[in-house]
């Protein structure tokens, strides 16, 4: 039960995530909600899959790079969301590389809110869960 509830709300924060990146950049065109909420899904699975194996794989290319190789992984995965996703669509390269860096920034700050809302109040307490 508990994955469940992890993966609904997983696939919620992608689809507010892929809203969020289409609400700033007028050349990304994220069709209906039903749309958007398979974009959301297919994302989810693919930062969830592919996106570690090709982590794994561009490791030595990452070390060489100081990390920038896996700025391209993550463009590599929006990408793939708007091949698949018939109705999502990211126009134009630069579009691609700020709704990356935009993605990254909302994922942390949404990263951030659980950590701090999943953590212990005071030294001492456990959380259950």
């Amino acid at each position: 039960m508990r994955l469940i509830v992890q993966l609904l709300v997983s696939w919620l924060c992608n689809a507010i995530v892929l809203a969020v990146v289409a609400w700033i950049f007028t050349d990304i065109h994220r069709g209906t909600t039903g749309q958007l909420l398979l974009a959301a899904a297919v994302f989810g699975v693919l930062n969830t899959i592919l996106k570690p194996i090709l982590r794994l794989v561009t490791l030595p290319l990452a070390v060489i790079t100081l990390g920038i190789a896996w700025f391209f992984v993550s463009m590599l995965m929006l990408k793939l969301t708007d091949w698949i996703v018939p109705g999502f669509n990211i126009n134009g390269f630069w579009t691609l590389v700020w709704a990356t860096i935009v993605v990254a920034i909302v994922n942390f700050f949404i990263d951030s809110f659980f950590y701090f809302w999943g953590r212990p109040r005071r030294p001492g307490d456990v959380v259950t869960a």
